[in-house]
């Protein structure tokens, strides 16, 4: 993942976020088909543990993304590395 892929979250998305999950939001460009996306986000949620929170469909075609994860008790050496989508 490219770091012009990640980013702020959208207005609104940062009221809820609860300190016992990571907190992962992503942009989709909107040459990513709506399969490929649940594809790679599935995988993500499969082998990485990430879940779906939020999707926002912009009319560009790009979408946001916000993923979570529970927070590990055991420091991760690869914290800084995000999912590849």
């Amino acid at each position: 993942m490219t770091a012009s892929s990640r980013g702020r979250m959208p207005a609104g998305w940062d009221v809820d976020l609860s300190e016992d999950y990571e907190w992962v939001p992503l942009r989709l460009p909107p040459d990513v088909t709506r399969l490929t996306a649940s594809t790679r986000l599935s995988i993500e949620a499969e082998y990485r543990g990430w879940e779906l929170t939020k999707v926002r469909l912009y009319t560009d075609g790009t979408r946001r993304v916000l993923l979570r994860r529970k927070k590990s008790r055991v420091q991760n050496p690869h914290a800084d590395n995000l999912p590849e989508l």
